[in-house]
């Protein structure tokens, strides 16, 4: 039996994908657009039934992972979910060295320092219907947005919080686990969100349209926190210096 067309073409997209680890990479080797790529890599995930190639917050880990191995090239580093009811046990039973939180998640006898204050930008595709156009608020709430909730499930947030002081509401059509996967999403679909702006990198060069919020949403601040334990571990201190290097407000 002779494989159908249809068939090589995912398995051509799924090399590229494996080999790259970016579907702006990926869409580049195989001559295509990023969005005809997101829709392969959803193919790919449905036929497989499987969660392929999510990503991490590149916003956090990348920096920090880039500049640590040739520095530090035996040493081993594990990225863990935060987990803020165990926490303070983690950081006590030594299972956590570092860990990125906001002020309001930190528990007060951490060590801590200020890493960077984040915004939110609202995001399209470029091609994208109401890319070209400007964004008032009834265009904004009119438009189909895409949300993200870490437990999962849920459809407002900040911006819904915002909109309801001023009388307003959107239609949240997606709501996804993680950042990264939303914007995987926008970049394939006519779904909007608002992102964290460090996260996107250069939007032109993935195919992506920034526009400010038209109102007022908050956005956070991050901070390294540690254990009183290790702070005057020099080894400790290298890394809590590499990280801030990394990712503090003078590296975006």
């Amino acid at each position: 039996m002779r494989p159908r067309q249809a068939d090589l073409n995912l398995l051509r997209a799924f090399d590229a994908l494996m080999d790259e680890r970016s579907v702006t990479r990926a869409a580049a080797r195989l001559a295509l657009s990023q969005p005809a790529v997101s829709a392969i890599l959803g193919r790919l995930r449905e036929a497989f039934g499987d969660p392929l190639f999510v990503g991490t917050s590149r916003a956090v880990a990348q920096p920090f992972i880039t500049a640590l191995r040739p520095l530090a090239p035996g040493l081993r580093v594990a990225l863990r979910p935060l987990d803020e009811a165990h926490l303070r046990e983690q950081f006590e039973r030594g299972e956590l060295d570092l860990a990125l939180l906001t002020p309001d998640t930190a528990p007060p006898e951490l060590h801590s320092r200020r890493l960077f204050d984040e915004r939110y930008v609202c995001v399209m595709r470029a091609q994208h219907p109401a890319a070209a156009a400007p964004l008032g608020l009834d265009e904004f709430c009119a438009l189909e947005h895409g949300v993200v909730s870490p437990q999962g499930g849920g459809f407002s947030g900040a911006t819904d919080d915002a909109l309801a002081r001023l009388g307003r509401q959107r239609h949240v059509a997606v709501s996804v686990p993680s950042f990264v996967m939303l914007l995987e999403l926008v970049r394939g679909s006519d779904l909007v969100a608002l992102l964290p702006r460090r996260l996107i990198g250069d939007a032109q060069a993935q195919g992506l349209v920034l526009r400010a919020p038209p109102l007022d949403v908050p956005g956070f601040t991050k901070i390294l926190a540690w254990h009183a334990r290790t702070h005057e571990d020099p080894a400790h201190r290298w890394a809590r210096e590499l990280i801030y290097a990394s990712l503090g407000p003078d590296s975006a």
